[in-house]
């Protein structure tokens, strides 16, 4: 599975006058808050289990279809994307290499029937890994003042993330139930 959601470098009011990370970083859209933002945008390729397999972190303006080139490299078999990683032509091209990308259409009136219950519930999947990276990390906001700043950090949220899902397996919990529940 692949998504993306956005990484704040510095608040918007101040991101004309921001120096951190000023060659990565620009203004970017949030389809979620409905705002411009300034930063990067982090996409993840999540296995089934919820394991985070790829991180790569771009500058916002860059479209999440640039960034699923790359998936050539890191996915084998099907790879399940939302809306914004449609495109036919890219498809196509992966499919020249034996990856299968399901996408739903960018506007639901092209669509002759809703997706099959099962493959939205594997969606979920990835929403979940994303939402506690941001909640037990907070990974939507990075104040660093350059790559070393950022990706050290990074680097050891995102490997403590099957770490996580390994300990929850171990106490024959769901793999992504919280940490919180393992010490209740």
């Amino acid at each position: 599975m692949v998504d993306s959601f956005p990484v704040e470098v510095c608040r918007f009011a101040r991101a004309y006058r921001c120096r951190l990370l000023a060659e990565e970083s620009a203004f970017g859209y949030d389809e979620m808050a409905k705002q411009t933002f300034y930063g990067l945008r982090a996409h993840l390729w999540v296995s089934w289990p919820g394991v985070i397999c790829a991180v790569s972190l771009a500058p916002a303006i860059v479209h999440d279809l640039h960034v699923a080139e790359k998936l050539r490299e890191v996915a084998e078999g099907w790879v399940l994307g939302d809306r914004n990683y449609h495109n036919p032509n890219l498809t196509e091209r992966l499919g020249d290499r034996g990856l299968r990308l399901l996408t739903s259409y960018k506007s639901s009136k092209k669509e002759k029937r809703a997706w099959p219950r099962f493959l939205v519930q594997k969606r979920c999947r990835i929403e979940t890994a994303i939402a506690q990276m941001v909640g037990r990390y907070d990974l939507k906001k990075v104040w660093a003042g350059d790559r070393w700043q950022l990706c050290s950090p990074w680097l050891r949220k995102v490997s403590s993330h099957p770490l996580v899902i390994w300990l929850c397996q171990q106490v024959s919990l769901s793999p992504l139930r919280s940490l919180q529940r393992l010490t209740n």
